[in-house]
């Protein structure tokens, strides 16, 4: 099994969501040796543009037009990011919450792979036809306060309803969410989130292989 590791934190080992993460992925290998991890740090990875020449070229797709060949080598860069994430196994995703949200680069790297006739197509009848399919997602994140269902504050969890969507919406819908929270209230509720995230990360990733693709989330 090949996992892509999407690592959205720029704190590195100061970064709580990382930790989770390395905890999950020790479960996993604990289970099993022949799991390759593959990591794309967004804050060192040199994203191509989602402007100029790939947006003239991503408009020509969506209405059915062959790409300008002034356009292909710009495309090409895009085109190799989606390859690199459609060919893994399964999905890892590191990322903190900002504003309500996900980090930026996340959403950067979103927008480069979620393409028209690479991620998901329309038939002909207009409807969205996913093209990620089989394949599973775990999501780590690190919040402030608490967001859990039932809080205060749970309306403004847009993280985790867009990740869903987004995901889903290719064809990814066998997604667990790991939360560490509230992390920014005192010492003692950000030791116990952690220590809570740490048990269900190393949980999770012993019985990752265990449990088929498409299994309720």
């Amino acid at each position: 099994m090949r996992i892509l590791h999407i690592v959205a934190t720029p704190r590195g080992s100061e970064s709580h969501s990382l930790r989770v993460s390395e905890a999950f992925l020790k479960g996993l290998a604990e289970q099993s040796g022949d799991v390759e991890v593959d990591v794309v740090d967004l804050y060192r990875h040199d994203l191509p543009a989602v402007a100029g020449d790939n947006l003239e070229a991503k408009y020509s797709l969506m209405v059915g037009r062959p790409i300008d060949r002034g356009h292909q080598e710009s495309w090409q860069q895009i085109e190799s990011l989606i390859e690199h994430f459609v060919s893994a196994d399964a999905y890892l995703i590191t990322a903190p919450m900002w504003n309500f949200g996900v980090p930026y680069a996340l959403k950067y790297y979103i927008d480069c792979i979620v393409q028209p006739g690479y991620l998901f197509r329309y038939d002909e009848t207009g409807q969205v036809v996913p093209m990620v399919t089989g394949k599973r997602m775990v999501c780590v994140t690190a919040r402030g306060a608490d967001y859990s269902p039932g809080s205060f504050l749970h309306p403004y969890d847009f993280q985790e309803p867009y990740l869903r969507a987004i995901f889903g919406f290719v064809g990814i819908t066998d997604i667990r969410f790991i939360h560490a929270q509230p992390m920014d209230i005192t010492p003692h509720q950000r030791e116990a989130a952690l220590g809570e995230a740490l048990a269900q990360a190393r949980e999770l990733g012993g019985g990752f292989l265990v449990q088929p693709a498409g299994a309720a989330a």
